[in-house]
């Protein structure tokens, strides 16, 4: 993790085009490659930021990111007051409640809710930055990563494509499809993994669970 405090601006050149002009701003870089532009005015989202994969190409006084689209994110740096590196070292991710991790569990014992001919190859499938919930196969024979969340937003979309991006590169897995699947899945959340080629999955928990709901309910 590299944390760079800086008076800078920044232009977004791609398919939009954004400006920011020139204010004290502070600067990540991840190890995924990932590149965001932060203020100090709002809890977690950043101004304007370049997911992986990209390259970060620097020359004094200026960082131009690069993705594989050709999109570029400049930022140009007119005072830097901090720069600082430090190596954080594989994150075990957040721990699941008791719902997520029992829903993992039930997902793993009953893979054909996401098919016909699912079968589970391992759950806590680990990559280089964490488990993947649940690694599947298809009838086809197919790699399918699954991550498994109570609530699916936008975040758990992020996580999956981080995974997805790792286990592609291993020619014993590529291609691995991805399903995003949860008991309520946000629409923002949804819109991007469909962006990226990841299926949502709506899972019943009371009815992985083996629980009738009453056809007549009085609310």
């Amino acid at each position: 993790m590299r944390l760079v405090i800086a008076k800078c601006s920044v232009d977004y050149v791609g398919k939009l085009s954004a400006h920011l002009p020139p204010a004290v701003r502070l600067l990540m870089v991840k190890a995924d490659g990932s590149v965001s532009i932060h203020a100090d005015d709002r809890a977690y989202k950043p101004l304007n930021w370049m997911s992986p994969p990209c390259r970060l190409q620097e020359a004094p006084g200026v960082w131009k990111v690069i993705n594989k689209a050709g999109e570029e994110l400049r930022i140009t740096l007119e005072e830097v007051f901090q720069d600082y590196s430090y190596e954080l070292g594989v994150d075990p991710g957040l721990v699941k409640d008791g719902v997520e991790a029992h829903l993992q569990e039930l997902l793993a014992k009953h893979p054909e809710t996401f098919g016909e001919g699912y079968t589970l190859v391992r759950r806590e499938y680990m990559t280089a930055i964490g488990p993947v919930d649940l690694l599947l196969k298809d009838a086809g024979g197919g790699s399918v990563a699954v991550e498994v969340k109570r609530r699916g937003e936008i975040d758990g979309v992020e996580q999956l494509t981080r995974y997805l991006e790792l286990m592609n590169r291993d020619p014993l897995l590529a291609p691995v499809q991805g399903v995003f699947a949860a008991q309520e899945i946000k629409p923002q959340a949804r819109v991007l993994a469909t962006d990226r080629g990841i299926r949502c999955v709506v899972v019943d928990y009371d009815a992985l669970r083996g629980m009738k709901r009453d056809e007549l309910t009085l609310f």
